[in-house]
């Protein structure tokens, strides 16, 4: 019985875990105003510093940004804002 319990213990903990619903995702950003070799460097740094973001990387010659990021952190909003931010509007590529 004891067992039972601390099962459906352990199942509820990770139920109502938001960490334990949260998963990598990764999407790829059509990035506007990139025009010289240095805007890469700087759209990049901008995605690195939204929390959640794990990994970025950059394409000049596509003009896109892939982006991979825990979804219980991050949002398609907040990293197209931050690329706005810093002068690169973004949108999801289709």
């Amino acid at each position: 019985m004891n067992k039972i319990l601390a099962l459906a213990a352990c199942a509820a903990a990770i139920i109502a875990s938001p960490a334990a619903m949260a998963a990598d995702k990764t999407i790829t950003l059509a990035v506007n105003n990139m025009d010289c070799a240095a805007c890469p460097s700087i759209v990049k740094g901008s995605l690195e510093a939204v929390p959640g973001v794990a990994k970025v990387a950059v394409s000049f010659k596509d003009r896109t940004a892939t982006v991979i990021y825990d979804d219980a952190k991050a949002d398609v909003n907040q990293l197209t804002s931050a690329t706005t931010k810093a002068g690169y509007p973004s949108a999801p590529k289709s």
